[in-house]
């Protein structure tokens, strides 16, 4: 599939530009037909500085004339806002997207309890989301997080149920280990598991991705760019608003950061080689993983999007890959992704 233009690649590149009959190919994750690329929608929200409303309508426009049909959402992004930001756009375009929330990384009812996985609670949590959303079925349902507290055949047995009551169409996890991810598909069959992934965050490869094509279970790659920093656009802690909540993150502070600096900026020189942006190597490099792969990189602007889905055309060679190897092996990225206590409730 061939994207009409590329962007000039290096720091002051501006956008990629998509001609109107591009497509974003189709794939299968388990049983579920969805887009080869997906867009995370939290950013739209939640967690980063600076979204506006109004642009965040045109980029969810912008996704779906490219093809980008799977929208990524949660009940905890905002919280609740996300959702209800995407029943404002959906009217007159439901059928045409695979529509994805999540619930658990914290519960809305119990102030403290997190991560969520009563049965119970799955039930209420997915009537609230159907609600806020505007729609009767959910395509995909995350467990955002997996509650140590609840075994998680009883969590996935009651997303099994909503499945049989014709509320939720698939179900799957989020960042859950290799062992949970047994047997919670031993309990009900999963569809797909999101992880991050990335040329930085390469947790899932020993083990969960193994055991994901053992079963014939997709994955869902958030963060394949780095939260932003693979782009190249972040040169400094400064460059983040003062409320965007990436200057939480270890990655993005101190030595740290200048350390992931080296990094971007050895992808930023390959990628001039290549005739591409920054982020666009950095997701042909997780497009490269296989088919059942999706990356849902996040963005509230159309001209992204747009740089975004030109990354399908993007064709590595053997030797790019190796020179990747070399610049983002395994274990690269200095300090860990999420700040200590969000570090807690992942498995992967």
């Amino acid at each position: 599939m061939a994207v009409a233009a590329r962007a000039t690649a290096g720091k002051d590149a501006g956008p990629t530009t998509t001609g109107p009959e591009v497509t974003v190919p189709r794939t299968t994750l388990a049983d579920l037909e969805t887009s080869r690329m997906g867009l995370g929608c939290m950013g739209m929200t939640f967690a980063y500085a600076g979204a506006e409303h109004d642009r965040s309508l045109r980029t969810l426009d912008r996704a779906l004339e490219l093809g980008v049909t799977m929208l990524d959402s949660a009940d905890i992004y905002g919280p609740r806002t996300n959702e209800e930001l995407l029943a404002e756009w959906l009217p007159g375009r439901r059928d045409r997207v695979e529509l994805v929330t999540k619930f658990g990384a914290r519960s809305l009812e119990v102030e403290g309890r997190a991560p969520d996985g009563r049965p119970d609670y799955a039930a209420r949590a997915c009537d609230a989301s159907l609600a806020r959303l505007g729609v009767d079925v959910i395509d995909l349902y995350y467990l955002h997080r997996v509650d140590p507290q609840v075994p998680i055949e009883e969590t996935v047995g009651a997303m099994g149920e909503l499945v049989e009551q014709g509320k939720v169409r698939h179900i799957g996890l989020s960042e859950a280990g290799a062992d949970t991810i047994r047997r919670a598909h031993a309990t009900h069959p999963l569809t797909a598991v999101q992880t991050e992934w990335s040329l930085w965050t390469r947790d899932v490869e020993p083990e969960v991705l193994p055991t994901l094509r053992e079963l014939g279970i997709g994955l869902v790659a958030y963060s394949p760019l780095g939260r932003g920093m693979l782009t190249g656009a972040i040169t400094s802690p400064e460059d983040l608003a003062e409320d965007d909540g990436r200057r939480n993150h270890p990655r993005f502070q101190g030595e740290a950061f200048a350390a992931n600096l080296e990094v971007v900026e050895a992808v930023r020189d390959l990628a001039a080689d290549k005739g591409c942006t920054p982020a666009q190597l950095a997701l042909a490099w997780v497009l490269q993983q296989g088919d059942d792969v999706v990356p849902i990189p996040g963005t509230t602007r159309p001209e992204r999007v747009e740089e975004n889905v030109a990354a399908l055309e993007v064709e590595l060679t053997a030797d790019d890959v190796a020179s990747l190897e070399r610049i983002a092996p395994p274990g690269v990225a200095a300090g860990t992704r999420y700040p200590e206590h969000m570090m807690a409730a992942l498995e992967t």
